[in-house]
């Protein structure tokens, strides 16, 4: 299984993580931590020694009940920073996090390699046929209505069939818009409750009868700290946890804040399944 990233072909036999970089002021975790140059070069540095294979710049918050971001914004957000990385480290394979068609087209012309949408297409009618021409590795996650509503929206008969429902339908839609490498994202505290999350991550491997890579974004979230009634802060042995389950569950991609931590499950991961 690979995926076609600015011409290097990226086996996901083994799983990847993908480091988070948000250059948002409000994001749940880091927001503001990376507002200047030297912080941020300093973070995708950590990062890429750490062991990152990919770079995930975002600069729109996707926590729920977020403000709104004009996209004038995060493209002054998101399309410097994508050519600061490259500039100094020009091999960093970047995935920009926007539902926005122009933020993605302008980022890829700056040199960022994936996009990672929340919305899978649904918030920008002209997402996929972008993603299309732009020929490039698309992220689709499973959400229902927008960052500011979504959780108005977690009534489920069965949140994975509708799940895998939903994914089914987005990949048919983009399989016609010549989208060839797509990733699919569950969507954990999307338009979901805690109980959601654990049921999705329970039944995480019913999703590889879609095949394609999974990507797992558990990273020092509410399902982790609430349940542990403790903060996102002091949540990454939690996340660590959670990661080991989701890579027995078929996860191919990790996106995390602790890249060392996160690289350590796929260690322990790959040795544990090569016996």
């Amino acid at each position: 299984m690979t995926i076609n990233c600015k011409g290097q072909l990226i086996d996901l036999s083994s799983p990847k993580v993908m480091g988070i970089l948000n250059v948002t002021p409000d994001s749940f975790f880091d927001g503001g931590k990376f507002n200047d140059e030297k912080s941020v070069l300093n973070q995708t540095e950590t990062l890429l020694n750490a062991g990152a294979t990919f770079i995930d710049v975002g600069g729109y918050s996707s926590r729920p009940g977020a403000d709104d971001v004009s996209e004038t914004e995060e493209l002054r957000r998101v399309v410097p920073v994508a050519e600061l990385i490259l500039k100094h480290f020009p091999e960093t394979l970047i995935s920009v996090d926007t539902f926005r068609s122009n933020v993605a087209k302008q980022s890829i012309e700056a040199g960022a390699a994936i996009i990672n949408d929340i919305s899978a297409g649904k918030l920008d009618d002209a997402m996929l046929a972008t993603i299309g021409k732009l020929s490039v590795p698309y992220i689709m996650m499973h959400m229902k209505g927008n960052p500011k509503t979504m959780q108005q929206h977690t009534n489920y008969e069965d949140v994975i069939k509708e799940v895998i429902s939903y994914f089914a339908e987005r990949i048919a839609t983009a399989h016609q818009e010549k989208i060839n490498d797509i990733i699919i994202d569950p969507g954990f505290g999307f338009a979901k409750t805690v109980e959601h999350n654990y049921e999705l991550l329970n039944h995480l491997e019913l999703l590889q009868m879609l095949d394609k890579p999974l990507l797992a974004g558990i990273s020092r979230k509410s399902m982790i700290y609430k349940t542990l009634s403790t903060t996102s802060e002091q949540a990454l042995n939690g996340t660590t946890a959670l990661h080991m389950v989701a890579l027995q569950k078929g996860t191919k991609i990790l996106r995390a804040h602790d890249v060392k931590e996160a690289m350590e499950c796929v260690t322990l991961y790959n040795q544990l399944t090569s016996n």
